[in-house]
């Protein structure tokens, strides 16, 4: 994606009292995610695609055909730049690394830091700080634990139920 295509959709949506989070092409769909402090809504993500919509038709920047798709970044978003990963911090956050590092392809923590050329999480299960690269990055993002933990499923309650009718009548 070329800077020029970015930075003239940021400033289509800067109007719109929106972030762009992210520009990306592939496979012909150019997507664009957007937010707004306290969340976008279905209004927001239309007033931006009708915007965006229009600049496309009058300028006609990207040749052949493609769908264009206007998104706010969602619970669990993918982080690529180092923008990106600072609206993260204090996040819980999974990284996919290129190679291993310390015998380990993946880390999972909270994003405690991210600096010039690194981000730095804090491990679960105390498993200490770890500094990270962003060249090393394959791929990343946030993390969100959908509710409680789940409830047994109905056949293992009714297992459990058979065995304790069991262990009472052999008491009796």
């Amino acid at each position: 994606m070329d800077d020029a295509m970015i930075d003239s959709i940021a400033a289509l949506v800067a109007p719109l009292e929106v972030d762009l989070v992210d520009v990306e092409r592939a496979a012909g769909v150019l997507r664009v995610t957007v937010e707004r402090a306290g969340g976008i809504d279905l209004e927001g993500l239309t007033s931006v695609n009708r915007a965006i919509s229009t600049w496309l038709d009058e300028s006609d920047p990207i040749p052949g055909r493609f769908t264009l798709e206007v998104s706010s970044p969602g619970v669990e978003r993918r982080l690529r730049t180092p923008e990106q990963f600072a609206r993260a911090l204090n996040e819980e956050v999974t990284v996919r690394l290129s190679a291993p590092l310390d015998g380990a392809r993946r880390y999972d923590g909270i994003l405690t830091a991210v600096k010039e050329q690194e981000i730095v999480i804090e491990q679960a299960e105390g498993k200490g700080e770890c500094s990270i690269a962003f060249s090393s990055i394959e791929r990343a993002r946030t993390v969100f634990h959908w509710g409680a933990s789940p409830k047994p499923s109905p056949s293992r309650g009714n297992k459990e139920r058979a065995s304790q009718r069991t262990e009472e009548s052999a008491s009796r």
